[in-house]
């Protein structure tokens, strides 16, 4: 006994001997590695929530039937090609053969898709890195490294927006946590890529509107010293700038609208619009909100002229190339398209002289033809489904979308807990209630924060430009089908809406008030997650145990 107490009580001084040590690197670390190595082990977190049996379950899952297919097609022809719906005298479905393996099935004539490449150009490259259509595993690689790229690029964009390193992580742990967030990672689908497109775009304009407030307070504290300029005798007032006097100059400021980061910012944006068309809705928004961005920043490092360099130092030109780079890389997402002649109404101009915008050259007039009868589509489909929810309740997760629902013979998994009860496994695409229910509140108090208590707040408008871009626009389509998984756009705003009000709430509560109330929000929503991992992720579980995650009747 006297041997085994002095073994536990050496155990527990190398324990802590070795947190010491652990601490202490960690006290070394600057904070921008602090940062970093935080980001990355949420995204090891996330990425263990993605992969694990990403696999599961062994079927086409929704409309993976449409887009697994597509990017299968396209890895081995170059486009995508039709598939029978049913094959043999057994008239077996398509869907069912893919899964057990039977992948060589497509038809030789061109598929009419209905959205661009380049999301089934990514769920292709997973394919090809991780063992072809014979694994779903390689089905929905992609999406899951999209969702855990996801989580990184919120800790960064969180860590610009709020400079506060555990506010960041939080940002990271609800993405990497939420429901919406975690079966549109482990299902083969294209809105993840959309979502990764549009928030690495995000965090480039962030990182620009950076370089520009560092630029332009460089520039200004340069200018009022100039003698050469003259800018001293030439101010006529005095500005106020939280209770400090500073000099107004009679000038624009130096040129901001260029940036390589701003660049890349269009050629993402242009990749999230080759997914599919909603991203055109977040390059408008983007690119609007990064304009006034610099305008801001003019005003706010004391040069008078802002308001006209906004347009015509800033917009014009920022305009000039963003638009170009857009549309450059969208049109690069479609080059397969030009260069394989078989492709989907490829030749139409060929076989419709006369018809179409006759003064464009042959490709690219049916081109355009394709992109009418895209755009008939997408405008024109009101066709009923069992799972069609309003864009206006997707914040609430109303009308979540049921991707996977299946009934076992056997009971594997937690079903040996109950082998009297059905045993069933399902994919429910639902965000996790607690977090969008707090983050739709937090929105709301956002903008009366926003608005009285600050009169005015850039980050503010940085949390709204998501829900701008990703959300609102679907208003117009009110009779359109829609499902509540399109939400995983706006997400990462959603998110950014509860980091908002919580830095207001730091600013204004006591620090240990403010520690228990982040806690016990962290933990409810993490605990509410652990509750329904298995019904985001197919775990087998007793039909019971599925039934009482059913809180809202809209839910079955």
């Amino acid at each position: 006994m006297v041997k085994l107490r002095s073994l536990q009580h050496s155990s527990g001084r190398a324990l802590g001997t070795a947190r010491s040590r652990v601490r202490a690197q960690l006290a070394r670390l600057s904070p921008r590695a602090k940062g970093w190595l935080g980001s990355l082990l949420m995204a090891v977190f996330a990425a263990i929530l993605r992969f694990a049996r990403l696999g599961s379950p062994r079927a086409v899952v929704f409309d993976e039937t449409y887009y697994v297919k597509d990017a299968w097609t396209m890895l081995m022809t170059g486009e995508p090609r039709d598939w029978p719906e049913k094959v043999g005298a057994a008239k077996t479905p398509i869907d069912q053969l893919f899964a057990s393996g039977q992948t060589d099935l497509w038809l030789s004539s061109a598929e009419y898709v209905v959205h661009p490449p380049m999301g089934k150009w990514c769920i292709a490259l997973g394919l090809k890195l991780f063992g072809g259509a014979g694994n779903p595993f390689a089905w929905r690689a992609a999406t899951a490294l999209a969702g855990t790229i996801a989580v990184l690029l919120l800790c960064r964009v969180a860590l610009r927006l709020f400079k506060n390193l555990p506010l960041a992580l939080a940002a990271g742990f609800l993405m990497a946590v939420d429901g919406l967030g975690i079966s549109m990672s482990r299902t083969g689908l294209l809105d993840n890529f959309i979502m990764i497109f549009a928030l690495a775009a995000f965090a480039c304009l962030l990182a620009h509107r950076d370089w520009a407030q560092e630029r332009l307070r460089s520039s200004y504290q340069q200018d009022i010293h100039s003698r050469a300029a003259n800018f001293a005798v030439t101010t006529r007032r005095l500005g106020r700038k939280r209770g400090q006097t500073r000099l107004v100059l009679d000038s624009s400021g130096p040129f901001i609208a260029w940036s390589w980061w701003r660049l890349a910012a269009a050629v993402l944006l242009g990749l999230a619009t080759g997914t599919k068309w909603s991203g055109t809705y977040f390059f408008a928004v983007f690119a609007l909100i990064s304009v006034l961005w610099d305008a801001y920043e003019r005003h706010e490092a004391g040069y008078r002229a802002w308001l006209l360099a906004a347009v015509f130092k800033d917009g014009l030109p920022a305009a000039a190339y963003m638009l170009p780079a857009w549309a450059a890389s969208y049109m690069a997402t479609w080059l397969g398209w030009f260069i394989h002649p078989d492709s989907y109404l490829r030749n139409w101009a060929e076989r419709n002289p006369g018809e179409g915008l006759t003064w464009l050259p042959g490709s690219l007039r049916s081109f355009v033809e394709y992109h009418q009868q895209m755009w008939q589509f997408h405008t024109t489909l009101d066709s009923p489904h069992p799972y069609m929810a309003n864009p206006l309740t997707w914040p609430l997760q109303i009308r979540p979308t049921s991707f996977y629902w299946e009934k076992l013979p056997d009971h594997p998994g937690l079903c040996k807990l109950a082998p009297g009860s059905s045993c069933i496994a399902s994919v429910t695409s639902l965000g996790n209630p607690i977090l969008w229910w707090l983050g739709s509140i937090s929105l709301i108090l956002g903008i009366i924060i926003a608005c009285i208590f600050r009169r005015g707040d850039w980050r503010f408008l940085a949390v709204g430009a998501g829900l701008l871009a990703g959300w609102l626009p679907w208003a117009q389509y009110l009779h359109r089908t829609t499902f509540t998984f399109y939400a995983i756009v706006i997400l990462p705003w959603m998110i950014l809406a509860i980091c908002y009000l919580a830095a207001w709430l730091k600013d204004n509560m006591a620090a240990r008030s403010y520690r228990r109330t982040c806690t016990i929000t962290l933990s409810l929503i993490g605990a509410v997650s652990l509750f329904f991992y298995p019904i985001w992720t197919a775990i087998p579980v007793p039909y019971g145990f599925w039934l009482v995650h059913m809180w809202l009747p809209s839910w079955v």
